[in-house]
């Protein structure tokens, strides 16, 4: 006996409607994936930059300190007349002009940074157009 199924439209629409939404799910899951992975990649870049940088921020403070004292009795052994404290001025105003004109450079780099994961949120833009267009 041969058993015949009948279907009627309505289970169609509600098996395209049923694909339609479970494939919407796997493609938000793996659009989630991906920010989770891309913003995992950029923090351990992050901190494999950041991790030499403090590093040699540490070794450079004293370093800086010496050479800028050094510097100081070295303004006031060219010129003997000047006493200690201009030395100490000169060079710590002319420390002064150039880390601050570092922490200008620096901002200004940090205003082209962007933290956002681009390629996933491009991706999930493109996907949503393309769900609205269908």
């Amino acid at each position: 006996m041969e058993t015949q199924f009948e279907s009627t439209p309505d289970t169609h629409v509600a098996s395209l409607l049923t694909g339609i939404a479970d494939d919407a799910k796997r493609l938000l899951i793996e659009q989630l994936t991906l920010f989770q992975v891309e913003i995992k990649h950029d923090v351990r870049r992050l901190i494999e930059a950041i991790v030499p940088i403090m590093v040699g921020a540490l070794v450079l403070v004293p370093a800086v300190i010496l050479l800028g004292m050094g510097a100081a009795y070295g303004v006031c052994w060219l010129f003997p007349d000047f006493p200690t404290w201009a030395g100490f001025a000169i060079v710590g105003c002319g420390l002064a002009v150039g880390g601050g004109a570092l922490v200008a450079w620096g901002a200004w780099s940090l205003k082209s940074v962007n933290p956002l994961p681009n390629k996933s949120l491009q991706g999930l833009k493109e996907n949503l157009q393309w769900k609205t267009k269908t």
